[in-house]
């Protein structure tokens, strides 16, 4: 692999969500606070939701590090699960001790004995519940009915969503609108600018280990972003590529023509135009040009066929 070429020590652009490369970037930066000053009043659902790849794992894991201590924290990753399923899940994450012969009602008892439990003794429960756009409507509703449990002057639940796009189109159904309007605080997760795309870059690699000039420019960061739509996710795949490209022919900082052999072996990334990018021929490719009409006027070829065989030939390697 390419770690000692560019003297990293360990890869610096994977797809899990690693909070030890979490940089402050405005839209995560925004959307932790948001977070932390929804869960200070104690009450109703929050929402973050953003497009596919924007981060949304990453600050749901980068919020449940940072929790002060008087949080009791249940997270659920995984949120298909039937209203049953998630009653199920949520006690095990509370550590209620369960038997499989309790019913839904003992069980939603035993929950709610919990909750007034962990109240008494100072603490502020908080449901973490990331991909909620894949929870049924049925289990929607039953995450409703859990923020019913309560004292006489606070909620003992707290409930975070962590969705998709889908989620809002999900939420704005006339079934869902109890739920939709205990929604106390939303954030939108954007995609990031190019510029944005460029410090993330050279942070990660600076926590991999580099320490050499940047191994990507301004011009092939750009490139990556405008492919790359300023989704992390791509702009790591995307990334990470190139400089499996740059390792393969030895090089250290990565060029737009390694950024755009990357670009086209990704399905999801947006094919930028270059001319716009600016991305001009090698130096290299201008001089062989210059040689090769040089060649066609001093020998005086008299075969316009063969001199567009020449224009045809420069063509395709430019």
């Amino acid at each position: 692999m390419y770690l000692p070429h560019f003297g990293l020590t360990q890869l610096p652009f994977t797809l899990t969500p690693n909070t030890g490369f979490f940089f402050g970037l405005e839209p995560h930066v925004e959307a932790l606070q948001v977070l932390q000053m929804a869960l200070e009043t104690g009450e109703g659902f929050i929402k973050v939701t953003g497009e596919v790849g924007t981060g949304k794992t990453l600050v749901c894991r980068k919020l449940l590090n940072d929790l002060p201590s008087q949080f009791q924290c249940a997270y659920i990753p995984n949120p298909y699960l039937t209203p049953a399923e998630l009653r199920w899940a949520v006690a095990a994450d509370l550590g209620i001790e369960i038997n499989e012969s309790l019913d839904q009602q003992q069980l939603t008892r035993l929950i709610y004995e919990r909750l007034l439990d962990l109240n008494e003794r100072g603490y502020q429960v908080v449901l973490v519940i990331d991909e909620a756009q894949a929870l049924p409507d049925e289990s929607l509703e039953a995450l409703r009915l859990f923020t019913n449990l309560e004292t006489e002057s606070r909620k003992l639940l707290q409930v975070v969503l962590f969705g998709q796009q889908e989620l809002d189109e999900r939420l704005n159904q006339v079934k869902l609108r109890q739920l939709r309007q205990r929604i106390t605080f939303s954030y939108h997760l954007r995609p990031l600018n190019w510029d944005e795309v460029q410090a993330y870059m050279n942070h990660r690699l600076k926590v991999a280990g580099a320490q050499t000039d940047p191994i990507f420019a301004e011009k092939e960061s750009k490139l990556i972003a405008t492919a790359a739509r300023g989704i992390p996710r791509l702009v790591n795949i995307l990334a990470h590529k190139s400089l499996l490209l740059c390792y393969g022919e030895g090089l250290k900082r990565v060029s737009a023509t390694h950024c755009k052999q990357a670009i086209d072996d990704t399905e999801d990334a947006s094919k930028p135009d270059l001319s716009v990018m600016n991305v001009k021929p090698k130096a290299g490719m201008i001089v062989l040009v210059g040689l090769v009409i040089t060649i066609i006027v001093g020998l005086n070829f008299s075969s316009a066929a063969c001199c567009s065989n020449w224009f045809a030939r420069i063509g395709e390697l430019l």
